[in-house]
């Protein structure tokens, strides 16, 4: 992947700050920034990169589904009441 260069301005205790994180991490800011960025979401379906593929298939599966009174009145059909 071809890499660009970028200038970033920053409040100098932020730019100590984060020198002082990367020195004991043993990355660079560079390193940082880029990871950081990486995992910016661009959109709701970035939200679900990280889930695991079975929760990705179910997210979002119960939005506007039953509510707690249907529960109720599955939880008696099944075991009755």
């Amino acid at each position: 992947m071809a890499e660009t260069i970028l200038s970033l301005s920053l409040d100098e205790q932020l730019a100590e700050r984060a020198s002082r994180y990367c020195e004991l991490r043993g990355i660079s800011i560079s390193r940082l920034v880029s990871d950081f960025l990486a995992r910016l979401p661009l959109g709701e379906d970035d939200d679900l990169r990280d889930l695991s593929p079975t929760t990705r298939r179910l997210y979002g599966i119960a939005r506007g589904g039953p509510d707690e009174e249907d529960y109720h009145r599955y939880l008696l059909d099944k075991y009755g009441g």
